[in-house]
């Protein structure tokens, strides 16, 4: 008779085999002996900036007590309800830059959630950049203290009853990194969530600044100023972009020209496919704006490792927009493209807690709803497709469902979309059906006009992130769902 494993087994034996592949260094290569190196990140210093604005949230009439402090160098905030229903979120934020200063924000659902009765929690992290590892463990270490830091300010609560974590862009790679076995097994920090909603997240890691690297090989072969070695200094390609814009742009960075609309397919296939909203996705400027200021870097993700971890040696670039197979226009331009390789183990399992830039390989056991805008091209809609991928591989894909949002900004939700998602998640945690979803990998369901209607919700509210009036004029450009 055939033996099958339970999910929560197969989950602990993924955590077990984490763990022993830490303890001999990880699966890549052995860790040194002796003391783990140090990176640049490491000598940075950063001051957690004084709170002043978290206030009770406006029209609310919900009695609620709300703290503020600083945890292993973070700052926090923590919104507790009178009426708590027993249950915690905690919410992650997104990039906040280079900077030295700590800050920390508000959940979109925050009204859905004092309105039902939930309490929430968000760290500033204890560090900026691109530092995911310091995001999961300054998360985690406030969920922790979350009940003694209620009794030093007055309130004496019980250890939640569950917890779920939330969060957007590098906080969606907080979040998917947070919930997986590898993390539960090597963070110093550990904290077996409930339950999950990523949104406009880093879903596939490492696959983001392969696309950022993708999108600048191909943009200077396109521009006759091709990459011929890596990496380029900072002068070297403060330089080049100017041409490289001016080739490719007749109006940058919205209107590219006919050798600009090469790259255009380019990058239409490297962030996910053909799908509505790309084209103006493509030509909304702060989108190429964030992808500019993402370009150009050594691998070393601004110093968050010690070596290049950028591969385009898998990346394909589909220049030829006259036909939807690949042409000998697309062989020639692939064979002539520089081709960037990683350092080996340049991000290693390690000793000393979670990589440097933690993964979600997809060994996941919770509900997980995310969701995604389809002409966000800063963190673009594949990372959707490498999640799927991954998770299916595992055969944890009956964890997760996901949802394709119409609009072209990096993290434009409504809260409406937000709150809807995290309640299908919550419903679902508790016995519910698994909520519907988006079908994110099949090409031919992604090109339909109307894909993204089922889940995208217009009705604007003073907690979305692009302001209503801006948004709706946005939309009135956007075509119509049936």
């Amino acid at each position: 008779m055939r033996q099958t494993r339970s999910p929560q087994t197969a989950y602990l034996t993924a955590i077990a085999m984490a763990a022993m592949l830490a303890a001999c260094g990880g699966d890549d290569a052995p860790a040194p002996i002796g003391p783990e190196e140090t990176r640049p990140q490491d000598t940075r210093i950063f001051t957690p900036a004084p709170d002043t604005t978290f206030t009770a949230l406006a029209g609310s009439t919900v009695a609620a007590d709300r703290w503020t402090g600083v945890l292993n160098g973070a700052a926090y905030r923590i919104e507790v309800p009178a009426n708590w229903n027993g249950r915690l979120v905690m919410w992650a934020h997104g990039y906040r830059g280079t900077g030295p200063n700590l800050t920390v924000d508000n959940p979109i659902m925050r009204r859905y959630l004092l309105d039902n009765g939930y309490a929430w929690a968000a760290s500033s992290y204890s560090k900026n950049y691109y530092d995911v590892r310091a995001g999961v463990e300054d998360t985690n270490a406030l969920a922790l203290n979350f009940t003694k830091i209620a009794a030093e300010k007055g309130r004496v609560l019980a250890a939640p009853t569950k917890t779920f974590i939330t969060g957007v862009s590098m906080g969606g790679h907080i979040t998917a990194a947070a919930i997986e076995a590898e993390t539960l097994a090597n963070a110093t920090n550990k904290v077996r969530y409930n339950g999950a909603v990523p949104m406009c997240g880093v879903l596939g890691d490492n696959e983001l600044f392969n696309y950022f690297a993708g999108y600048q090989v191909a943009a200077q072969q396109l521009a006759n100023v091709p990459l011929t070695k890596f990496p380029l200094s900072a002068t070297e390609f403060a330089a080049i972009a100017p041409n490289v814009q001016s080739a490719l742009w007749s109006t940058f960075p919205t209107v590219s020209n006919a050798q600009g609309d090469k790259l255009k397919n380019v990058v239409m296939n490297l962030s996910g496919g053909a799908r509505p909203f790309y084209a103006e996705g493509w030509s909304n400027a702060s989108n190429q704006g964030n992808i500019w200021a993402s370009l150009g870097g050594d691998g070393t993700i601004n110093g968050i490792l010690n070596a290049n971890i950028l591969d385009t040696t898998q990346l394909f670039y589909k220049v030829d927009a006259s036909s939807a197979s690949n042409t000998a226009v697309d062989t020639a331009f692939n064979a002539a493209a520089f081709k960037i390789t990683p350092t080996a183990d340049a991000n290693r399992l390690r000793r000393d807690g979670l990589r440097w830039i933690p993964i979600s390989p997809g060994d996941v056991n919770i509900p997980i709803v995310s969701i995604h805008t389809l002409g966000d091209l800063f963190v673009p809609f594949k990372m959707e497709q490498v999640y799927a991928s991954r998770l299916k591989a595992k055969g944890n894909d009956k964890w997760l469902v996901q949802r394709a949002v119409r609009d072209v900004g990096h993290c434009a939700f409504t809260a409406a979309e937000a709150i809807t998602a995290f309640d299908d998640m919550i419903k679902w945690e508790a016995g519910g059906a698994k909520p519907a979803g988006d079908d994110v990998l099949t090409p031919a369901t992604l090109a339909s006009p109307t894909y993204g209607c089922t889940f995208t919700k217009n009705t604007p509210s003073a907690e979305d992130y692009t302001p209503p009036a801006v948004r709706a004029g946005f939309q009135a450009n956007y075509p119509a769902c049936p």
